[in-house]
């Protein structure tokens, strides 16, 4: 009998919470294919009752594929005399289900307390769109939010990257391709338990393994496989795996949380630490007893509602710098 690797357990309330959840060990096809329809939830509801202006647009992607980007704007009253900051967001989803709508009541508590215009990306998913694709979807549809900003009312000097999961990783590869290819400008970067090493090696990602879970080791393998492809070793871009970067400098301040009781864990804590060996600014967070994606799953237990409030106050802070 194989003994069990010892690890941080979960928080109290997130236990007790969890334990209601049909929860899975790993991913294939025919599972993905079955998850799928339910990885998303209607963004209607979230807009009743609030100040909201949407619009719906398409910008062409490097290949001429369409991406299509959902802005939603604080109504306007008339009342506005400076251009807001804009919150660009990248969903999560292990790279392979979701969609533009996923998590976005996160960015939606920041436009009402920041003002910030909140553009959402629909990037292709893997396995039928995989390598850079949707890391590159995000760079164009962020391209253009930056090259449309006065028709948008945006702030180009305030425009920051953000997504949860997958959606954390794109931000950093987003992050990462602007800081080499000199645009746009990116103000900060928001990274809510971000995907980042494809490699999956370190001591969290063994931690949460061979046993059901919201996102396990095997699932995290299975995600980064219909990314990746063939690709292997060295042909694997920094863009797609951001912890495979060299240089980590120069980049914008980043927010970066994840729990510790999680397979990102380690690469999370890891890429905020060569963040600051490179010079660069990171806060991190890592939320004892958090699984990952705790605070998106279930946003009223207290240490989720406390990590939702600590990340908001720091996004006010570094928009007004």
């Amino acid at each position: 009998m194989t003994t069990p690797r010892p690890r941080p357990g979960l928080d109290p309330e997130l236990h007790d919470l969890l334990a209601d959840l049909p929860l899975m060990s790993g991913l294939s096809p025919e599972v993905l294919a079955q998850v799928r329809p339910f990885s998303s939830a209607p963004v209607e509801p979230l807009l009743e009752g609030r100040a909201i202006d949407r619009r719906e647009v398409t910008v062409p992607s490097r290949d001429g594929e369409p991406i299509a980007l959902s802005v939603f704007s604080p109504a306007a009253t008339g009342g506005r005399t400076t251009a807001a900051p804009c919150v660009y967001w990248m969903h999560g989803g292990g790279m392979v289900m979701g969609d533009r709508f996923s998590q976005i009541d996160i960015p939606l508590e920041w436009l009402d307390a920041c003002g910030a215009v909140v553009v959402t990306v629909e990037y292709r998913l893997a396995p039928e769109s995989g390598g850079t694709i949707p890391v590159e979807d995000c760079y164009q549809g962020l391209l253009w939010v930056a090259e449309h900003a006065a028709e948008l009312g945006i702030d180009p000097a305030r425009i920051v990257v953000a997504g949860a999961s997958a959606g954390g990783g794109l931000a950093a590869g987003v992050a990462l391709a602007a800081r080499d290819r000199q645009a746009p400008a990116i103000a900060a970067q928001v990274l809510i338990g971000p995907m980042l090493d494809h490699r999956n090696t370190t001591a969290s990602s063994r931690q949460y393994a061979n046993e059901p879970g919201v996102w396990t080791r095997e699932m995290n393998e299975f995600g980064w496989s219909c990314l990746l492809g063939g690709l292997v070793g060295d042909d694997v871009p920094a863009y797609v795996s951001p912890a495979l970067a060299d240089d980590l400098s120069n980049l914008p301040t980043a927010y970066i949380d994840t729990g510790s009781a999680e397979v990102f864990r380690d690469e999370d804590t890891d890429y905020a630490t060569r963040i600051w060996a490179a010079g660069g600014q990171a806060e991190l967070h890592v939320w004892a007893g958090g699984f990952h994606g705790f605070d998106a799953l279930y946003p009223q237990a207290r240490i989720a509602a406390t990590a939702r409030r600590t990340r908001t106050d720091w996004l006010a802070r570094a928009l007004s710098a």
